[in-house]
């Protein structure tokens, strides 16, 4: 059971929590593709089969295992190394990067999360949480943030307690008084535990539980989650 007397802030997850992330992975690998086409035919082949991408992304992660806790940087590495397989141009590499982002950052919002996002930040100081390179102000909602913590900027990743304990640094409060919430068995809720914060796991999808540490509640939606501070009054309220 959550002591909600604790909580200062909640720390949230984005994707699979906030918005599906494989139709906007998916969107954005099409775009990327799409313009490499007539610059970079060649690279534009390799990143657009699955396959072939999936096969580059592990060469990339096995020669850089100190990096693969950025999305960014693994995402750069194989648009370099595509272009370079088949000798065209790398100084496309940034602008490629640029395309693919702008269409990753399109994501659609489950129902819930935008009426949950303006409830709780009436409530409680929110931080992001990412182990990718979603940015919630170029997604739109950044206003409902205090903070934002990715791990490509940090430099480590869920389920490291650093990225939780520096998700509590930014708005000021100790671990033990945020609360985590996520999607991720292992990545959101047991790396919140170990962090000494209290969790909440959202499970969308109904999954069983598996692990021998359990989060304080299950939900499976946001308006569930915003249902436990019913009696939580607005800050100013």
């Amino acid at each position: 059971m959550l002591n909600i007397s604790k909580i200062k802030a909640i720390t949230l997850d984005l994707d699979d929590t906030l918005w599906p992330v494989w139709p906007a992975i998916a969107g954005a690998e099409k775009a990327l593709s799409a313009w490499l086409a007539p610059r970079a035919p060649g690279a534009a082949a390799l990143i657009g089969n699955a396959a072939s991408r999936l096969a580059l992304r592990e060469a990339v992660q096995a020669q850089r295992p100190d990096k693969v806790h950025d999305m960014s940087f693994l995402r750069l590495e194989m648009l370099r190394q595509a272009l370079q397989q088949h000798d065209e141009d790398t100084a496309l590499v940034a602008p490629a990067f640029e395309v693919f982002l702008n269409q990753r950052m399109r994501v659609e919002l489950y129902a819930d999360a935008l009426p949950a996002l303006t409830f709780l930040a009436q409530r409680f100081a929110l931080v992001a949480v990412s182990n990718g390179n979603a940015d919630v102000h170029r997604v739109g909602i950044g206003a409902h943030f205090r903070g934002s913590v990715s791990a490509h900027v940090l430099g480590v990743a869920k389920p490291d307690v650093r990225i939780f304990q520096a998700a509590a640094a930014s708005v000021g409060v100790a671990a033990d008084e945020v609360l985590h919430v996520g999607d991720d068995a292992a990545l959101d809720v047991l790396g919140g535990l170990n962090a000494g914060m209290q969790t909440v796991w959202v499970n969308r999808a109904g999954h069983a539980w598996e692990h021998p540490q359990q989060p304080h509640v299950t939900v499976s939606s946001l308006q569930t989650l915003c249902e436990l501070f019913a009696g939580v009054p607005a800050r100013g309220g």
